[in-house]
């Protein structure tokens, strides 16, 4: 097979999920992000901290919406935030004029280290890249970033998925915890 063909793909798009599917995704991702929300808006915006940031809204697509998909597992959901994020305060640490390489550093080693622990999710490579090239009081919180909003984000999606993603009948998460 030469380079190019394989750029064509070799199965066809998948089928369209019914309303159901649907419903529950809704349900499950507007309660996750409000959760989160809620607490960044109301408690945490008094502090210097952030609850909630930009790869949490990829997290919800994956733990509401593709919820047998083994990236949106609790594993891949707690270890791929945490482990990247603690790799993108270390690049922005070791770094720190260099924003170009601490971001392709801390992405790169971030994907690295979720394959190696078995913990890949995608809004992870996000969640290092954002300890990078966020805002002055993402970069104030330092290692605390890989706190809140890293771990604790993402456990109150997990307990939302838990809880809601159960409900239907046809629906069950998660497919493994280890």
């Amino acid at each position: 097979m030469s380079y190019f063909s394989k750029m064509k793909g070799t199965t066809k798009s998948p089928p369209a999920v019914g309303w159901s599917e649907i419903f529950w995704s809704w349900i499950g991702s507007f309660i996750g992000i409000a959760a989160a929300a809620y607490i960044n808006y109301r408690i945490v915006d008094k502090t210097d901290l952030v609850m909630i940031i930009g790869s949490f809204g990829a997290s919800a697509v994956l733990v509401y919406g593709a919820i047998r998909s083994p990236l949106a597992q609790p594993r891949n959901l707690i270890g791929g935030h945490v482990i990247s994020a603690l790799v993108g305060v270390t690049a922005y640490k070791l770094f720190p004029g260099q924003l170009w390489l601490a971001s392709s550093v801390a992405v790169a080693t971030a994907i690295a280290l979720m394959h190696a622990t078995k913990t890949l999710h995608p809004p992870g490579g996000a969640t290092a890249l954002i300890a990078v090239i966020g805002s002055e009081r993402i970069h104030e919180l330092g290692y605390g970033y890989v706190l809140i909003p890293a771990l604790v984000g993402p456990v109150i999606m997990l307990a939302v998925a838990l809880l809601v993603n159960n409900i239907p009948e046809n629906r069950r998460y998660p497919e493994f915890w280890y």
